[in-house]
């Protein structure tokens, strides 16, 4: 194995790669998502809307979303740049999501702080976990806005049981 990845790095520029770009295709195909981060998502996925909070100035203010995905081992969201949401986000990356899951009596809060990710890349990977979000937002405009979630405080809870947290 050591052997085929000293040729990829000797063809590179073949191929018209950077040693940075081999080395985040090599380690994105071995790396699996953290339990944490994989059941976040999966919990948001199942409840399929969430709501996200954002400050405007003194103001709180929330929406519902319903984008959750992981791409390089981080939880993406995406939303439009043109967006008031966009807007305070840029302004405040600070932000809390909540989750519901009624029929099981739970529920999720996170508290975290995104950061944009520009790349085509990860824009192309959100829509195509979205396809639905094609009619209105493109790889190449510059609209689509992807994000992901830093500094990650996610609390489980429940009617039933007490609160479990995870961070990531």
């Amino acid at each position: 194995m050591k052997r085929l990845i000293g040729l990829l790095f000797v063809f590179l520029p073949v191929f018209g790669l950077t040693d940075a770009s081999a080395s985040n295709l090599i380690n994105n195909e071995s790396e699996q998502p953290s339990k944490e981060i994989q059941e976040v998502c999966d919990f948001l996925k199942k409840c399929g809307v969430y709501f996200l909070a954002t400050a405007d100035g003194d103001q709180p203010r929330v929406r519902p979303f319903g984008t959750a995905a992981i791409f390089e081992n981080k939880l993406y969201i995406q939303t439009g740049k043109k967006k008031r949401v966009s807007k305070q986000m840029k302004a405040n990356p600070k932000v809390e999501i909540c989750a519901l899951d009624l029929a099981a009596g739970q529920w999720l809060r996170i508290e975290a702080t995104v950061a944009e990710d520009n790349r085509r890349e990860a824009k192309q990977y959100l829509l195509d976990q979205y396809p639905e979000l094609k009619s209105m937002y493109s790889v190449d405009d510059d609209n689509t806005n992807v994000l992901y979630l830093k500094n990650v405080t996610a609390t489980f809870s429940s009617f039933g049981e007490g609160d479990r947290t995870v961070k990531f």
